[in-house]
């Protein structure tokens, strides 16, 4: 699995954005992408899903079985 950090900052420059430019687009402070693409682990939900949103996923809840089942 990819983590967080990786993903987004992999795909923010898929799309030729600087931070500055891609938070700004999702809606968010430059503050908090620098956090999420630097792995910082107290992050507010809301704010990660902005982000994602810009990729076309979200985070949710998911079950420890549908955990495992997803590491297999």
């Amino acid at each position: 699995m990819v983590e967080l950090s990786q993903f987004v900052k992999e795909r923010r420059k898929e799309v030729n954005l600087t931070q500055e430019e891609f938070a700004e687009r999702a809606g968010i402070a430059l503050t908090v992408l620098r956090k999420i693409e630097q792995g910082k682990t107290n992050l507010n939900m809301d704010k990660v899903n902005l982000v994602l949103n810009m990729f076309g996923h979200a985070l949710a809840p998911v079950s420890l079985k549908e955990f495992e089942d997803l590491k297999e």
